[in-house]
């Protein structure tokens, strides 16, 4: 017998249509399977941002407690009680010493003395170009004295005979009182010629001193004495 089927019942006709909705379904599968992902996703990373905003570390604020003010001194207190104690306490009489008959604990009084020598203060010599008022050889300039010593030396015989010449440069201090002192030399030239120089500059009179305000001082004074053949 052969089997007929109704035109109503063939789905051949039908395919395309469940195949429609099978598509249609599979992509609203995979469209809800990717939004849940997503989600997911978010919450995680929300759930990680909370957890590290709490798990920061939160300092607690201090503050120094101020130290305790000073104790105030304890006033004494005072009694008008007055206790009375027996003195047992014996004194050793040697510890004692007497002021009667020790000449030794005496002071002396000394007569005062009304004349009483000044002590003299050792004043330096001022140099020559730095004195107020220069010191000057009878009455002369600088060229007085140097006429005068050249007056009154002695060529040396034997530094004559062999042939020695020169300046000698000399120092020496006039005093207050005009007389010359301290004479030494500065620059020698020969032992003769030295010695010769030394003794006439120490032979010379005595100078009108300088002065400084208006009172006689010491004054050092550096002076060439020239040797010279002839």
């Amino acid at each position: 017998m052969e089997i007929k089927k109704s035109p109503k019942a063939n789905l051949e006709d039908k395919r395309l249509l469940f195949l429609e909705i099978g598509l249609i379904l599979s992509l609203a599968v995979i469209y809800f399977a990717f939004n849940m992902q997503s989600k997911n996703k978010a919450e995680n990373v929300l759930q990680t941002q909370t957890a590290a905003a709490v798990e920061e570390e939160v300092i607690p604020i201090t503050t120094a407690t101020p130290p305790p003010p000073p104790s105030q001194p304890k006033i004494p207190l005072l009694s008008d009680q007055i206790n009375i104690v027996d003195d047992d306490i014996k004194v050793d009489d040697d510890l004692f010493v007497s002021l009667e008959d020790n000449q030794d604990m005496g002071v002396q009084i000394m007569d005062y003395v009304t004349d009483v020598a000044d002590e003299e203060v050792e004043e330096a010599p001022i140099p020559f170009a730095l004195v107020e008022e220069k010191p000057s050889f009878m009455g002369g300039d600088a060229n007085t004295f140097s006429k005068w010593v050249a007056q009154h030396i002695v060529y040396p015989e034997i530094a004559k005979e062999n042939g020695v010449a020169g300046r000698v440069t000399l120092q020496f201090t006039i005093m207050p009182d005009g007389t010359l002192t301290n004479v030494k030399i500065l620059r020698g030239v020969d032992a003769s010629l030295d010695k010769e120089a030394v003794r006439v500059v120490s032979s010379s009179p005595k100078w009108k001193p300088g002065k400084q305000r208006d009172r006689a001082v010491k004054v050092i004074y550096n002076f060439p004495v020239i040797f010279q053949l002839r």
